[in-house]
């Protein structure tokens, strides 16, 4: 008879390997989330780039009309909100598959400066929302005279 040492711990090693092979079969997950479009929601792309007078986003709104989309600022946080409506084009039960992405969105964007937001201005066009942000004016060195008494 062979005398073997035991090792409880080896023990509780398997039968968490057992307990996580147990949740992973009862619950898969993909490899990556976002490839997953019932866990993400729709995002349009944009670019953001600085000019020489001020500071540009275009965002990609391929399939949205211009009444759908709204910008505002406040407390210095540009906020684009929209929606994509789903197209009339056949019924659900004759797609095949359905990848592109519908419902609202919202993006939100940090400006490193305060802007007066009358002076921002946005085009819409062939799908693209240009929205150009100005540099603020410098603020010029104000001169106070000091009377001396």
């Amino acid at each position: 008879m062979t005398i073997v040492s035991w090792d409880p711990f080896r023990e509780v090693a398997t039968l968490q390997d057992r307990i996580n092979r147990l949740f992973d079969d009862a619950f898969p997950q993909k490899s990556d989330p976002a490839d997953d479009p019932n866990l993400t929601g729709w995002r349009p792309a944009v670019d953001i780039f600085e000019t020489e007078t001020g500071v540009v986003l275009e965002v990609e709104l391929p399939g949205v009309i211009k009444a759908d989309v709204s910008v505002e600022v406040k407390d210095n946080i540009l906020t684009i909100r929209g929606e994509r409506k789903v197209g009339n084009e056949g019924q659900e039960e004759n797609y095949y598959r359905r990848e592109r992405a519908y419902g609202s969105f919202r993006r939100a964007f940090n400006l490193h400066y305060v802007v007066k937001p009358e002076k921002i201005r946005a085009r819409f066009n062939d799908g693209v929302l240009r929205i150009e942000v100005p540099k603020p004016e410098e603020e010029k060195p104000k001169q106070v005279t000091v009377n001396v008494d």
